[in-house]
């Protein structure tokens, strides 16, 4: 991706968020330069802020996902059962925008519909290797309620809805009738090492540096922000 389509991007998901009246943390507005010479520790070791992917297509509108994390523990806390073990995040997923099948070896979450459109979750319940089961019926719980739905069901979510997905439980998913806004509620989130796609697919995009950047994304901060 260019990074000029990546600040277009961000700067229309701030505003898209501002819309819901949700304020995003102040590190969400800081420059490049003024994250960089701020006390960045905690947000570059959490991986905290924004992040733009289109999964190596190279057509965002078409499959892609606009994030921020909020916050996010360690696997070390996680490991160690006590401390920061959880992660939340806000995603923007555009009217048919596919974020693609994919699962988790070890992070549970709750994907909230937090308003927009109908968010479309398509599911698939895990075979014993591990891969997605092309029959089995999947069991997931929204809202507290059992929802059990075929192989590749696909489950429709109004604004206030949520599903609760575990380790395993394979799932793509799409806005319908308007953009969404999403939350995520999860025990801690590694993006370098646990999404596993099917097609396998890489998690973060190679952007193409035509111009500088509105705000770094959490890639960006090995090579930016070290």
């Amino acid at each position: 991706m260019k990074r000029s389509a990546i600040n277009d991007i961000l700067k229309s998901a701030n505003d898209f968020i501002a819309d819901f009246r949700f304020a995003l943390p102040p590190f969400a507005h800081l420059s490049p330069d003024a994250l960089r010479t701020s006390d960045n520790t905690c947000i570059r070791e959490r991986r905290l802020g924004w992040d733009i992917t289109d999964y190596g297509g190279g057509d965002f509108a078409q499959m892609g996902l606009a994030l921020f994390t909020l916050r996010n523990g360690t696997l070390a806390e996680l490991q160690q059962g006590r401390g920061m073990v959880y992660a939340e995040k806000l995603l923007i997923s555009r009217v048919n925008q596919l974020s693609p099948m994919h699962t988790h070896a070890l992070k549970s979450e709750d994907i909230i519909n937090r308003g927009g459109g109908t968010l479309v979750v398509e599911l698939f319940a895990s075979a014993a290797d591990g891969r997605r089961d092309p029959s089995a019926p999947v069991t997931v719980f929204c809202d507290g309620t059992a929802r059990t739905l075929p192989a590749g069901g696909k489950l429709k979510l109004a604004p206030g809805e949520s599903v609760t997905l575990m380790p395993g439980d394979w799932h793509a998913f799409w806005a319908e009738g308007a953009d969404c806004l999403i939350g995520e509620v999860s025990t801690v989130n590694d993006d370098e090492t646990d999404n596993i796609f099917d097609p396998p697919l890489p998690r973060f995009t190679t952007i193409d540096e035509d111009e500088a950047p509105w705000r770094l994304l959490v890639s960006d901060y090995p090579r930016l922000l070290a």
